[in-house]
């Protein structure tokens, strides 16, 4: 049988692809890094299966897009109509092939349905990710419901799945579901990348964890809502697909989805994170400081009670502490006293500030810090001037459900963006800041890809005139995270929660995707305003010091003590944080289910540090021994209990790093571990490596 192969590779991964009689590409091969001198033509052929009875006399194939038209007995990668609503089966022929930069672009036809399908293919340089898109374009207009990114394989070895879900305040939840027969489908219809459906899956199976096992990972790039699929077939293969959320196409003859990133890793969830981590760092996010300023928030301190004198001596103090930016949160706009009033009316409130905005920005440069500002630009109050005047500007039924008080603009339209770059833009130009934190913050009545497209617009407009301010995306906390969004921001507010024991959790899976670098963390108020919990402000601290560390309190509720400890742990992480926000996330193996644990590794291996969080207590009495990771087994490396301090009354022996510094090889740091001083539970140790 005549095939056309292709081979994406690097020193880690192969992709080859197979083209069969001209039709369209299949995945005959994705692991290890094949030699060079492996004949791809032969793994071509030998990836043919057989067939027996109950079955069609040739296996529809597992195509980059699985087609209709071959009896394929699963989810297709299309579903078209014409304009007047006739089903289309294309069935697509090579057209051709043009090598890229780091891939190649392959072209399909079906000249009688005028229909031309295209596959763009990379391997990205040292990142060793596959970036994926498929792209539909027709002669005549038609309406496409569906239109998968290229569909990967995954091995019948691996039957597990790692997927994601959550709710406010509680993102990035994972769970692990067994392969079966038939099809799973998560399809995200809220309009925005959402807490509940964070584009990612991870295949696995029950010898997967952090550190050993195979895995593959996957992330759809798009912030309008995906939808996914995995499929087990009757006859044992399996398939993954990624695309926008179900009906957010519309008629064109145009049509393309996000990218899809993918890798294979045969060192564990780790060796999967590290690669997402460096690519979203150093390839995605553009335009973020060198150096991470520690933040401060103002939302948790005032709300919408906004004080010229307290803001400033709230500023103040958050500068004694150690804060470099102090950021205005909602309520400076319209007439903003609560949330059912003013979203939409870009303007400074004259009665909170009769001199705008200048005297508030003045004293925090006086203090040395960056000034930033909140907006949500595509959010509307029915009790605004601008829904007065534009009632038509709204998004969705004049019925529809209302969310947080609040309605949606259309993004699609050139005047809403216009409007709103205007609105903003004058705040830019007029005043010194350098910082927005871009909030969302309700489900969308439409689900349309035109909308995404718009805010992508509004936003790439604003990078391109304000490069050097930096923006946050927010949406109720972790509700819009995902690389379409980051392409244009340069951190992500991860979630709402400043419960740090909270925090824990959600910062340890979203680093399965994410680095240090873009990922907010706060040290929240002693009670926590999201879960009612109080707790000390060691792990506050250190929880925050974890990500790009800031403060979202009222820093006037801190005793001595406790403004005293906020103010060491932040100038660690200021002492440290330049090779940490480029330090790989690697989530460590923790014999405890009781212990959230991760080890930072710098870029150069020669230093790390390690969090081990205590969120509540143990089975057993004593700590089990943490293993480490990613280290090398012949080199020595002094291990400090940088907090040892902190050590309980009830820690009565003299195990040694409660007293001196640990000196052992990476080989009995990995094997054996560290053993740590017994602690209350709702506490942290914090340890420094250093290879000697």
């Amino acid at each position: 049988m005549r095939a056309r192969t292709w081979h994406l590779s690097d020193t880690r991964q192969s992709l080859v692809l197979a083209s069969f009689e001209d039709r369209l590409p299949e995945v005959v091969y994705w692991g290890p890094a094949l030699p060079e001198s492996e004949n791809i033509g032969t793994l071509a052929a030998a990836s043919v299966m057989d067939v027996t009875g109950g079955m069609i006399d040739a296996n529809a194939p597992v195509s980059l897009n699985p087609e209709a038209s071959r009896t394929f007995p699963g989810q297709t990668g299309l579903t078209a109509r014409s304009a007047a609503g006739q089903p289309l089966a294309p069935s697509f022929r090579f057209e051709s092939e043009e090598e890229t930069e780091h891939g190649h672009t392959l072209v399909f036809t079906d000249s009688s349905l005028g229909l031309s399908l295209s596959f763009d293919l990379a391997l990205t340089p040292e990142t060793s990710l596959l970036k994926l898109r498929t792209r539909l374009d027709s002669v005549d207009e038609i309406q496409v419901d569906w239109l998968a990114a290229p569909v990967l394989p995954t091995p019948a070895h691996l039957d597990e799945m790692i997927e994601f879900s959550g709710r406010w305040c509680a993102e990035f939840l994972t769970r692990r579901l067994a392969f079966a027969p038939g099809a799973r489908l998560r399809d995200n219809r809220t309009g925005r990348t959402d807490h509940a459906h964070f584009p990612g899956l991870i295949v696995c199976n029950a010898a997967t964890t952090n550190t050993q096992g195979e895995a593959y990972a996957f992330h759809y790039g798009w912030s309008g809502g995906h939808r996914m699929v995995t499929e087990e077939l009757a006859d044992g293969r399996r398939q993954v697909q990624f695309g926008h959320a179900s009906a957010s196409m519309a008629k064109g003859r145009f049509f393309q989805t996000a990218p899809l990133y993918a890798a294979w890793s045969p060192k564990g969830l780790n060796g999967a994170a590290v690669l997402f981590q460096r690519h979203v760092r150093d390839h995605i996010v553009k335009g973020a400081r060198a150096s991470r300023p520690v933040h401060y928030n103002c939302w948790e301190a005032v709300y919408f009670d906004h004080k010229l004198d307290e803001l400033k001596s709230i500023a103040s103090q958050a500068a004694n502490l150690g804060a470099e930016r102090f950021v205005l949160d909602d309520g400076w706009f319209g007439r903003r006293d609560d949330d059912t009033s003013s979203l939409g009316d870009w303007t400074v409130d004259r009665r909170k500030y009769p001199d705008g905005l200048t005297p508030l920005i003045d004293h925090i440069k006086a203090l040395g810090l960056e000034f930033g500002i909140w907006f949500e630009p595509e959010m509307i109050n029915e009790d605004s001037d601008l829904q007065r005047a534009h009632p038509d500007w709204v998004l969705g039924p004049a019925d529809q459900i209302r969310g947080r008080q609040q309605l949606v603009l259309d993004m699609s339209r050139k005047d809403v963006r216009t409007y709103l770059y205007d609105h903003i833009a004058d705040i830019l130009s007029n005043n010194d800041v350098g910082y927005i934190k871009w909030d969302h913050n309700r489900v969308l009545p439409v689900i349309d890809s035109a909308q995404t497209e718009g805010v992508y617009a509004l936003l790439d407009r604003l990078r391109a005139d304000f490069p050097n301010v930096e923006i946050e995306s927010c949406s109720s906390g972790g509700g819009r995270i995902d690389f379409g969004i980051l392409e244009r921001t340069q951190r992500v507010w991860l979630s709402d929660s400043n419960d740090a024991l909270e925090r824990q959790r959600i910062q340890h899976d979203a680093a399965l995707f994410l680095p240090a670098s873009v990922t907010g963390s706060h040290v929240g108020p002693r009670r926590c305003h999201t879960s009612g919990r109080m707790l000390d402000i060691g792990i506050r601290a250190w929880t925050a010091a974890q990500r790009h560390m800031g403060f979202e309190m009222d820093p006037r509720e801190l005793t001595d003590t406790e403004a005293d400890t906020l103010r060491q742990v932040t100038s660690w992480w200021k002492a440290n944080r330049d090779w940490m926000m480029r330090a790989d996330i690697l989530r460590l193996d923790s014999a405890d289910p009781a212990v959230i644990a991760e080890q930072q590794l710098s870029e150069e291996g020669d230093r790390f540090v390690v969090f081990a969080a205590q969120i509540r207590t143990s089975d057993q009495i004593l700590p089990y021994p943490l293993r480490l990771t990613g280290l090398n087994p012949e080199t020595t490396y002094r291990i400090t209990l940088t907090n040892r301090d902190d050590a309980s009354r009830l820690s009565r022996g003299a195990p040694l790093l409660k007293q001196t510094d640990l000196d052992a090889s990476g080989q009995y740091l990995m094997s054996h571990g560290l053993t740590l001083p017994w602690r209350f539970p709702q506490t942290i140790w914090v340890l420094e490596g250093r290879r000697l």
